[in-house]
């Protein structure tokens, strides 16, 4: 997905239509991706709350903020996939509103062309 977001669109109004179906299909994908990465955070934060902060709480008092940090430390991976995730998810909704845009653009275009004719 990253990589098909990373390419140039022509103005063809065949290609656009064609990148606007395939990044509706990538943005539902996406959109699952990041539920799952989220997910998968929580999942991690809870098990690592429930392992190692409660047991270095107890040896010593840490504040929330030192907690958080902690646990942010503790979980940078899965952060980073919910982060990235979600960024592919924003990526397609942007793509999908300037193709639209462009694809309006053209068929205008293309209509405007006919009638001079």
């Amino acid at each position: 997905m990253q990589s098909y977001l990373e390419i140039n669109c022509s103005n063809s109004p065949e290609e656009i239509e064609e990148r606007i179906s395939t990044l509706n299909v990538y943005m539902a994908r996406s959109g699952q991706m990041l539920a799952d990465a989220k997910k998968l955070l929580r999942s991690k934060r809870t098990e690592q709350i429930s392992q190692t902060i409660i047991k270095i709480a107890k040896e010593s008092c840490l504040s929330a903020t030192v907690q958080n940090a902690l646990l942010d430390s503790i979980c940078e991976n899965e952060s980073y996939l919910v982060d990235w995730t979600e960024r592919v998810n924003r990526s397609c909704t942007h793509q999908l509103d300037s193709l639209r845009s462009l694809l309006s653009f053209e068929k205008e275009e293309l209509r405007m062309t006919k009638s001079e004719c």
